[in-house]
């Protein structure tokens, strides 16, 4: 049985949902802190944590923004009712935080689909106050969550995994998906390690890849 993992900033969301809050209600120092992670001096995780314990505003407040200016890519809803339809798994992976990606989903009727993602914390006037990483590595904690740790345990379960995304943090996955699907900077990463790969803008090939793929298991 299939499996499919999709990031979600600039993936599953059409959108860096993360930098659109920054955006709107970050401290004005954030973009000195995001300056310093592209210049690979922060990892995405420390830059994750020390730019959204500024930022401004209560965890109220950014879900409502995500859920009035934020929206999936296309085909995305499509996708997911074929896999509720056939029982087969989706989830978000992301190193985003989950309570901006809960927002979306809430907002697009998607509230059920499994998240794994860094689990925010906050204090009683709303804020973020810290995080909790579920799916890291115990033997490098420091690293955040692992998106290939993730597929991995999809695969023990015998799933085979297909696996959007986008970015440095998903190429990890990319090595060891079953199905891939990239652009802007993983695909780029997969062309240049020989990874095998299908470029997509929106969900309309996963899904169609996803049905061949049922069909030839069923003898279709």
């Amino acid at each position: 049985m299939p499996a499919v993992l999709t990031d979600y900033d600039d993936t599953a969301a059409a959108q860096n949902v993360a930098e659109m809050l920054l955006h709107e209600f970050g401290h004005p120092s954030w973009t000195d802190v995001r300056d310093r992670f592209r210049a690979g001096e922060l990892s995405l995780k420390d830059y994750q944590e020390e730019a959204f314990l500024r930022i401004q505003a209560d965890k109220h407040a950014m879900q409502s923004f995500v859920r009035a200016n934020a929206n999936f890519r296309p085909h995305f809803e499509e996708l997911s009712e074929f896999c509720q339809v056939q029982s087969i798994p989706m989830c978000i992976i992301s190193q985003g935080l989950d309570f901006y990606i809960q927002a979306l989903l809430d907002g697009c009727g998607q509230s059920e689909m499994p998240v794994y993602a860094v689990v925010t914390e906050f204090d009683r006037e709303g804020r973020v106050a810290g995080y909790r990483y579920d799916f890291a590595y115990p033997e490098a904690p420091h690293l955040g969550n692992s998106k290939a740790l993730i597929v991995r345990r999809f695969q023990e379960q015998g799933h085979h995994v297909f696996f959007m995304g986008d970015g440095r943090s998903d190429f990890e996955a990319g090595e060891v998906a079953d199905t891939v699907f990239a652009h802007r900077q993983m695909a780029a990463m997969c062309d240049e390690a020989g990874i095998k790969f299908a470029p997509f803008t929106d969900f309309a090939p996963v899904l169609e890849a996803l049905q061949q793929y049922m069909a030839a298991r069923n003898g279709g």
